[in-house]
């Protein structure tokens, strides 16, 4: 439980929206017996709220075989409610990813939360399985393999894929001979089984959760496959649940995420008084930055201590994507821009420390590439690429690309989950128009999945995290609302 604030902004700034989902189970087949009562103590790290607690919840590491022996431990962090007489029960803040934790939520982004909400709810965060400091993973990566250009599958300058193979099948090794047997069960599915045994420990009969970003699908999925055991569920910043593509839906998502976006940034980009001004008009950002990606995908700038060396026209399409999770990251682009254009780079960006990196990436490979299977001929991936290029070329084909999962060595335990409008009308899902990483076009997806079930609040916002964060006042009311006393609206609606 070490440096829980210390590391919560590194994997939350490593944590992308991801979608997944693992095969269905009955809540009888998995449902724990008589829990062990949680030893809580003081979380140790800086910066924590006094009153935050954390215990260890001990799970299968397989859920098939639940009684061989193998175990998980998963550390959970607390804070009670602020008002016991006006206590309903937990909310258990579900992290994006994955590869993201949220064991320090209870003391940061739930301070938050209304007076009425923090007096309704323990707050609850965890580290999923293999994240730590719960039963962590590593797959020994190569430092080179950290970099954001080889995890998102940007291809050459030219289109071609087979570099991106190469470093698939190279980190898909890796993770074969470092990962250890829990590697295997690393997956949505065993995510939302454990959260059930997390619901059970704390001896609650029916759990609320604000899920956020891949936290969506997680929270999607647990609905799916305990119904019956949950509460008030918010999903904030929705995934697509496509139940062929999976996880690779959420690559893709990245196509129409920038071109919702993009026209965004352009209008600030070009607003007169921003000292990040780029272009006297809007409509001259985007062929500025094509052919500034182009210029630099010829001539790469020397750029020292940032990953990968230099500034290619790659590094700055990722750069472009980091900055579009939120408009106030706008500037870093700019500067970017501006610099390279005089063919200078800005200082290196700072990066979490490599233990952090190797951790986060090798729950998230595992957790992607076990899902679902991913295509692995390279004819596939050549094909999607120069039609990507073609019609999206902000984004260079990379939402097409292969990455680690076209050479992952294991196939996935089960079928994905298929979200249906089955169970109590009880989810409220809430999501920004212009969102990079997910989209309104794939919340829509969830939102027509859950049926009866759900009711969507669509701000006119532009940013990834829309309650409390990217969002309006609107939407935060009607979230806060919902949470707070059950209320919500009868119909979907827009929030100015």
């Amino acid at each position: 439980m070490k440096q829980i604030k210390k590391t919560a902004a590194a994997f939350a700034a490593l944590s992308a929206a991801v979608l997944g989902l693992a095969a269905p189970a009955t809540a009888s087949a998995v449902a724990p017996g008589a829990p062990e009562a949680l030893k809580w103590t003081k979380c140790e790290g800086s910066g924590l709220d006094a009153r935050q607690q954390c215990a260890t919840v001990t799970v299968p590491m397989d859920y098939a075989h639940p009684d061989n022996g193998r175990t998980v431990d998963i550390v959970v962090s607390r804070i009670r409610s602020e008002k016991p007489s006006a206590r309903r029960g937990a909310l258990l803040m579900i992290p994006g990813g994955p590869g993201g934790h949220s064991l320090a939520d209870p003391s940061g982004k739930g301070q938050k939360l209304p007076q009425d909400v923090r007096d309704a709810y323990d707050l609850i965060g965890f580290a999923p399985r293999g994240q730590a400091p719960s039963t962590a993973v590593g797959c020994g990566l190569e430092p080179g393999d950290l970099a954001q250009t080889r995890l998102r599958p940007w291809p050459a300058p030219d289109g071609s894929v087979t570099e991106n193979l190469v470093t698939a099948r190279r980190m898909a090794d890796a993770c074969a001979r470092n990962g250890g047997e829990l590697m295997r069960h690393i997956s949505t599915v065993d995510e939302a089984r454990d959260i059930d045994r997390i619901r059970a420990a704390l001896g609650e009969r029916r759990l609320s959760a604000w899920g956020v970003s891949y936290g969506t699908y997680v929270g999607a999925v647990y609905s799916q496959l305990f119904p019956q055991r949950t509460d008030r569920v918010v999903l904030d910043s929705n995934d697509n649940p496509d139940p062929v593509q999976v996880e690779r839906a959420w690559l893709g998502a990245f196509e129409r995420g920038v071109k919702d976006n993009f026209p965004v940034f352009a209008d600030w980009a070009s607003q007169p008084g921003n000292p990040y001004r780029l272009a006297g008009t809007a409509a001259e950002v985007r062929p500025l930055f094509l052919r500034l990606a182009a210029r630099l995908d010829r001539e790469p700038l020397p750029w020292p201590g940032a990953q990968p060396g230099e500034l290619n026209g790659n590094v700055l399409r990722q750069t472009m994507l980091n900055s579009f999770y939120d408009p106030d990251n706008y500037p870093t682009l700019a500067r970017l821009v501006l610099a390279a254009q005089k063919g200078e780079v800005p200082p290196a960006p700072s990066a979490p420390p490599e233990p952090v990196l190797q951790n986060v990436t090798a729950v998230a490979a595992a957790t992607i590439c076990n899902d679902a299977a991913w295509p692995t001929s390279t004819a596939f991936y050549r094909k999607a690429v120069d039609k990507s290029r073609a019609h999206f070329p902000l984004t260079a084909g990379m939402p097409r690309n292969a990455m680690v999962c076209a050479a992952w060595p294991y196939a996935p335990k089960q079928a994905p989950v298929r979200i249906t409008d089955r169970g109590p009308s009880n989810v409220l899902l809430i999501q920004n128009a212009r969102d990079v990483a997910t989209p309104l076009s794939g919340a829509r997806k969830l939102r027509a999945a859950f049926g009866d079930r759900a009711v969507m609040v669509v701000n006119d916002s532009t940013g990834h995290d829309a309650y409390l964060d990217n969002g309006t006042a609107c939407g935060d009311r009607t979230v806060s609302r919902f949470l707070a006393t059950g209320e919500r609206p009868a119909r979907d609606r827009y929030c100015r």
